[in-house]
């Protein structure tokens, strides 16, 4: 698709682009309970998604690079030679993955339902939009931070990136025994962390890092632990969830700054993350004891172990 559109400028492409990439998330996200056995779940979800987070650090910079050698022009038609050759590899690495099951329309609205992935994903929709809110800004922010200078915050978002990394393996092994108390622990540590970010310094922007890098892989764990018998619509609804959590974020985010200054985004973005706490804590109390499907899904992922 992006080879396709190439020709007509860089705004043409956004919109197959961000359509390809959904579905990227929407596959990728359930994969590693297929190929697979259970006890090793955890750590290969953590493996795909650190592919996520890696090419989150190198892909703007090597965008940027090629761009300036050969143009915006090079830059998408890289882009577009490495999604064939990656088509090639997974055509010969992977094996055949049939769908499991039929994935309806109404699938959707059923599994909101369940008490399980309906707080899951109330927690991922907390916790992003508070993320993005604060993240979209983080540039300006530091910009006005003591002791930061300007060529500096290109490495600390280098630093960042590298964090999170980090955060997205450490995580993965923390969610193969309780998914559900990890995402918590990591919205709690984004809601003391980013908006002190400004006041206590840069350094912070490491633990902010650190504990975002782990959101994805123990989000889609926690999905899966109260879903695993929908596993495709579990992973299109959070797909769908998170990405319409960046645009959100990043909307309310630029609403705050515009109206009190950009440290204010980074305020919003804490207070979302903390509310994704107690959210997290009712929804699995009042989960705990569901009926019918919900009922007899090993719970909602709450117990450790559940993976």
């Amino acid at each position: 698709m992006t080879a396709r559109r190439q020709p007509s400028g860089p705004g043409s492409a956004f919109g197959p682009g961000r359509l390809a990439m959904g579905g990227v998330w929407a596959v990728a996200a359930g994969l590693a309970p297929r190929l697979v056995p259970p006890e090793r779940v955890p750590g290969a979800t953590a493996l795909v998604f650190s592919g996520i987070a890696v090419a989150s650090v190198l892909g703007v910079p090597a965008g940027t690079w090629i761009g300036r050698l050969g143009g915006w022009r090079a830059a998408f038609t890289v882009t577009a030679v490495l999604g064939g050759l990656v088509a090639l590899v997974l055509r010969r690495a992977l094996p055949p993955l049939p769908a499991e099951r039929a994935v309806r329309l109404g699938g959707a609205p059923r599994l909101l339902r369940e008490p399980g992935p309906r707080t899951a994903l109330l927690v991922v929709a907390l916790l992003v939009t508070g993320h993005f809110a604060a993240y979209t800004y983080v540039r300006p922010v530091l910009e006005q931070t003591r002791g930061v200078g300007a060529g500096a915050i290109g490495a600390l978002l280098l630093v960042y990136g590298v964090a999170g990394v980090a955060g997205n393996f450490a995580a993965g092994r923390a969610a193969a025994r309780s998914p559900r108390v990890t995402l918590l622990v990591l919205s709690g540590l984004l809601a003391l962390t980013v908006p002190l970010l400004p006041p206590l310094g840069a350094a912070l922007l490491v633990v902010w890092g650190l504990a975002y890098g782990g959101v994805s892989v123990s989000a889609q764990s926690w999905v899966m632990a109260a879903a695993p018998d929908d596993r495709e619509t579990g992973s299109a609804l959070f797909a769908s969830v998170f990405n319409a959590a960046i645009a959100l974020g990043a909307l309310l985010g630029g609403r705050a700054a515009d109206g009190f200054g950009v440290a204010a985004a980074l305020w919003l973005g804490g207070a979302l993350a903390g509310t994704a706490v107690p959210a997290g804590l009712v929804g699995a109390r009042t989960g705990a004891g569901g009926t019918g499907a919900a009922a007899g899904r090993r719970g909602d992922g709450l117990e450790p172990g559940s993976g």
